[in-house]
């Protein structure tokens, strides 16, 4: 069955377009890199099992995959087919800059400096003193003691306020 969209595609890889994922990759109208992704191609492969025939059978298969594979990274880069059989035979990996230059994708992603960055509304970051602080609040609001005010103490005053808040809560 063939199947045309007559529209443009553009395919962002932001990772690791790796084996299939690269061939899939050829699809796009225009295909964009981020600037840390990678991009990986080489010979197709199976795991085959049985007799001489069966063995020839799957390398005619393998073949003729490659044969498919070939045609798409064709159609993009523009590579002849000889460069392209080398690069699959290799196991290529292309970084975002080496798979512009090879024609594999189109444009390295760049972020725009007014990109709204969202702040997380929960940290996931372990903070000894947050912790304390919470741990103290729970305790004080469980003894119903004030808590402490912002105003500036000495290190005497804040041992002597602990040492109070420890006899006052037997």
């Amino acid at each position: 069955m063939l199947m045309e969209y007559k529209g443009n595609v553009t395919v962002k890889i932001d990772g690791i377009a790796a084996s299939a994922a690269s061939v899939i990759a050829m699809a796009g109208t225009k295909v964009c890199v981020s600037p840390v992704s990678m991009m990986m191609i080489h010979n197709p492969m199976t795991v085959a099992m049985g007799n001489t025939d069966e063995m020839q059978k799957a390398i005619a298969m393998l073949d003729e995959v490659k044969e498919s594979i070939m045609n798409a990274y064709e159609i993009k880069t523009g590579l002849s087919r000889a460069k392209i059989s080398h690069l699959m035979d290799a196991e290529t990996w292309m970084d975002a800059n080496s798979a512009v230059e090879m024609g594999f994708a189109d444009e390295v992603l760049q972020r725009s400096v007014t990109d709204e960055i969202e702040i997380p509304q929960v940290s996931m970051v372990y903070s000894q003193a947050a912790v304390t602080n919470s741990l103290m609040d729970k305790i004080a609001e469980k003894c119903k003691i004030k808590p402490k005010t912002e105003e500036v103490k000495t290190k005497a005053d804040s041992l002597m306020d602990r040492l109070n808040l420890l006899k006052n809560w037997r």
